[in-house]
């Protein structure tokens, strides 16, 4: 329910122009008028803002954003009223803007890189960009106007003459596609030492070179960058090897995601040899770094030759469909990163055979540090859940338990809710469509689960599932069939 003063605050964007109003109101002010879509009063209320820095998040106090159009706007609104304040600071150099930091991160899922209304997170790099390219346009602009009208001048007194504003910077996460490549390192360039700069918290590339990625990292203010995503770029071990040496200058770097980069040493050569132990020698040089992301890497018995200079233990690591095999596993199990994990994602693995037991074995070595644990299209069948429910029970910090794409029953899922309600920070599990509820078997390849399941019957499933959770007293439990959408899931969120 919202406060009394929230109800206020919304009374007063309802009109414009605002009066003059004491500091103390601008926060909730803010946040009424962007949650009631209000992108001119949030102009206004940026252009007179009397704090130096202004953070969305903390202002709409992570509510869940439903984006749409007008919500978009305002974000659009508010960047241009910081790009007009900031002309007129270069204009009249008495004109007074206290704010001095903008922090737009995390507005949105920066894992599925679209917001939910269809805004792309990209077009919002590409908005940025736009904005510190027109600022330092206007900025080249002024000084080649003023130079003229000070022809003559002492350089000294030039100087005195013409103050630089101290500027805005921008902390953000940009996802960057190759149709935004070019605006984002013009600006990342120009902006460096200009009016307005970009901050990059978390750097996500999709589809653009090895050179191109290196360029864009090499633009980057180091001292912000907490995470490198690069997916989908067909990197291989040659491409990662130019990147990873870049990444020893940012030293908050903290995660590292090499999804789908198109890695593949099942069948050795001496040439995959050296570029691993490249790879390894330059993962070595990341001191900070704590999550290692290397989905769809096909390692098969190189696990240990990848991980072995890591300086410090992981926290966190996802190796989705990476074909391992049992020795990988192994070696995983006696690492000084098993007792450290706390996230493990090793979905697409089959482990209804020679992977179980040393499955069984890494999470008895994970158990005292494990929150989440993903194991999605797995092949698991009951007898393969029923083993590993003694093992679960003995995560006793487990807080996510992901499960989708397996085989089971609804008698083993309703025995594995019982089991596990006695885990306390256990807050979601991510279940499959029970097999009892196909109307034909799923094909891998052909029709998907959604496509086979009985509706009524999977209706009566949630609805039980529900009552037996509300019988247990565990309301704050969910069991979910939908495997993507869930937030709070993220390793700085664990």
């Amino acid at each position: 329910m919202d406060s009394l003063l929230f109800l206020c605050a919304r009374c007063i964007v309802a009109q414009r122009p605002l009066r003059a109003l004491p500091a103390s109101l601008y926060p909730v002010l803010f946040k009424a008028a962007f949650l009631d879509r209000k992108p001119l009063v949030l102009q206004d209320l940026v252009a007179t803002w009397p704090f130096p820095v202004l953070n969305f998040q903390q202002l709409v106090e992570h509510r869940e954003l439903l984006w749409d159009d007008d919500w978009n706007l305002c974000v659009q609104a508010v960047i241009q009223a910081v790009v007009a304040q900031l002309k007129l600071e270069l204009e009249e150099p008495g004109h007074h803007f206290s704010l001095r930091v903008l922090d737009v991160t995390g507005l949105s899922d920066s894992v599925c890189g679209r917001t939910r209304g269809g805004l792309k997170i990209g077009s919002r790099a590409n908005l940025l960009a736009k904005a510190c390219l027109e600022v330092s346009k206007h900025q080249r602009k002024f000084q080649r106007r003023g130079s003229k009208q000070r022809k003559g001048r002492s350089r000294a007194a030039t100087a005195a003459a013409t103050p630089q504003p101290p500027g805005v910077d921008i902390h953000t996460d940009l996802v960057v596609k190759r149709r935004f490549y070019g605006i984002l390192r013009d600006a990342l360039q120009a902006g460096a030492a200009g009016p307005l700069r970009l901050k990059c918290r978390e750097f996500q590339a999709k589809y653009i070179s090895a050179s191109e990625i290196v360029t864009l990292l090499e633009s980057l203010d180091p001292s912000c960058v907490r995470r490198v995503d690069l997916r989908f770029s067909n990197l291989g071990l040659s491409g990662l090897s130019v990147i990873l040496p870049r990444l020893s200058r940012f030293p908050e770097l903290r995660s590292l995601k090499l999804r789908c980069n198109d890695v593949d040493v099942r069948r050795p050569t001496p040439e995959s040899a050296v570029g691993i132990r490249c790879v390894a020698g330059q993962l070595g040089m990341l001191p900070g770094l704590r999550e290692l992301n290397l989905g769809f890497s096909r390692l098969s018995g190189n696990l240990s030759q990848i991980l072995c200079d890591l300086q410090a233990p992981l926290e966190s690591l996802e190796l989705e469909s990476c074909s391992l095999i049992s020795a990988d596993l192994a070696f995983l199990s006696q690492s000084f990163h098993a007792p450290a994990l706390k996230r493990l994602d090793l979905s697409g693995h089959d482990f209804s055979q020679g992977l179980f037991e040393p499955l069984q074995l890494l999470l008895e070595e994970t158990s005292a540090s494990l929150l989440h644990l993903i194991l999605m299209e797995c092949r698991m069948a009951d007898s393969h859940l029923e083993a590993l429910l003694p093992t679960l029970r003995r995560c006793s910090r487990l807080r996510f338990l992901g499960l989708y794409g397996n085989s089971l029953s609804m008698a083993a899922l309703k025995d594995l809710l019982q089991k596990t309600l006695e885990l306390p920070d256990l807050h979601l599990v991510v279940y499959p469509y029970p097999r009892d509820f196909y109307n034909r078997e799923p094909s891998r390849f052909g029709c998907s689960f959604e496509a086979v399941v009985d509706e009524e019957l999977l209706a009566a499933d949630i609805a039980e599932i529900s009552q037996l959770l509300e019988n247990s007293g565990r309301t704050d439990l969910v069991w979910s069939y939908k495997p993507y959408g869930h937030g709070g899931l993220d390793y700085f969120s664990l």
